[in-house]
């Protein structure tokens, strides 16, 4: 049986021990040194146990069923949500609705809020460094509906240029200000309460892709009085399969149904529907009730580790890889400086394509990203096709990150 990590420190030591995966052998005698948690982080044991749990001796259907296992079930997929609540400090769980990922959390933004009160010619406000999930949802609606997209450009720094921004606001008058809170390639942090308190004293609603910054940064949604906030459980080291939208209760109620089919129904004739309730009412079918549940022991390991200290330690493994990736011969860092990121490191290499790299890189046991990260538009703006990207969470250690350069070396020895 897993145990919980200590409390008040970040002891990275015992926290491995909690993940199994990081002693694999990628190949005989080289072992696993994960720098991927940007794509998808490691699960601990507490999580895998407490869906193994729940297969075990809980599983059934959830809310409709009145034997005992259900009961159960329902309990606990119900606490779960409870515990997400109070993680992002939402004023009530029913405002948070459990979608397949980050990405389907944006779409149900676009498609229900978006299609119910956007017009030709109203205006979204995006970001230049967005990840496609906050991008295409909102050029398929400009496509069906005729809105406009426009952008706060990324400074030669890769900051968000937010002196452009009242400009924009006044220019434009957007309805909604959708945006990274930190970007997947950049690892730029973004002035998210600024943006929101311009946006919203312009009269716009917001949105904040949070898929990379819940995971790494303490979040709290009333403080920032965002309008809706989507994230991902398997960054979080949750599973797969399962992300979270948070969204203000008046605008959810306001909001129609995303999906249709059981659960999300009050009542149902032929011809005609009455949608359930927040949060049912956005849920349809069954849902992903292992994975909410292993949603909510990630939320307990995270608490238990805190957030404070694990922002701290990603912070200072970020600086330290930048460090030591300046002094790589070759090495471009595609971002900004430590003081102004997390959780990642992202470069190019002279004279190898980064694909090369991360495969050189493998050989080495160290995992990493390479393309262009689902951020197009971002590489493009400047100049470049794909990147390497290392990114880090609380159980990386500044040795891993010191076996990453040395393997940097020996793709400089291939490739001269």
């Amino acid at each position: 049986m897993a145990t919980s990590p200590q409390v008040g420190t970040l002891d990275v030591g015992r926290i491995r021990k909690d993940f199994p995966v990081l002693d694999v052998e990628v190949h005989p005698g080289v072992k696993l040194v994960y720098l991927d948690s940007g794509a998808t982080s490691q699960k601990p044991l507490q999580v895998i146990e407490a869906m193994d749990t729940y297969y075990r001796r809980q599983n059934s259907n959830i809310h409709r069923g009145v034997h005992t296992l259900a009961e159960h079930a329902t309990l606990a997929y119900e606490n779960a949500r409870v515990k997400v609540a109070k993680f992002i400090n939402a004023a009530k769980p029913r405002e948070i609705i459990f979608t397949r990922n980050a990405t389907e959390a944006i779409n149900l933004v676009a498609y229900s809020w978006g299609r119910a009160n956007l017009k030709a010619g109203d205006v979204v406000l995006l970001t230049e460094m967005e990840h496609h999930a906050n991008l295409v949802p909102w050029q398929m609606l400009a496509s069906e509906k005729g809105i406009r997209l426009e952008f706060i450009p990324v400074t030669e720094g890769f900051l968000l240029d937010l002196a452009a921004l009242p400009a924009l606001l006044e220019q434009f008058k957007p309805r909604l200000v959708a945006f990274t809170a930190m970007s997947n390639v950049l690892g730029t942090i973004t002035p998210a309460a600024e943006i929101i308190r311009q946006a919203h004293a312009a009269g716009a609603l917001t949105l904040i892709d949070g898929a990379q910054s819940v995971p790494h940064l303490a979040t709290d949604v009333q403080a920032l009085d965002v309008d809706f906030l989507a994230f991902s459980s398997h960054k979080m080291l949750g599973p797969t399969g399962l992300g979270v939208l948070y969204g203000k209760q008046a605008l959810l109620e306001a909001m129609p149904p995303f999906l249709g089919g059981g659960d999300m129904i009050k009542r149902v004739q032929l011809r005609s529907f009455v949608p359930n309730a927040l949060p049912q009412k956005f849920e349809a079918g069954t849902p992903a009730i292992a994975e909410v549940i292993g949603l909510g022991a990630a939320v307990d390991y995270l608490n238990a580790v805190g957030m404070d200290a694990i922002a701290a330690h990603d912070h200072e493994l970020t600086a330290y890889a930048l460090e030591r990736l300046e002094e790589v011969p070759g090495i471009w860092i595609f971002g900004p400086s430590a003081e102004h990121k997390s959780s990642n490191a992202t470069f190019t290499f002279a004279g190898a394509h980064p694909h090369d790299v991360a495969e050189i890189l493998n050989r080495y046991g160290v995992a990493t990203r390479a393309g262009h990260h689902c951020a197009m538009p971002v590489h493009e703006k400047f100049g470049i096709p794909a990147t390497t990207r290392a990114s880090f969470y609380l159980y990386n250690t500044r040795e891993e990150i010191d076996q990453l350069i040395e393997a940097l070396y020996k793709v400089k020895e291939i490739f001269g």
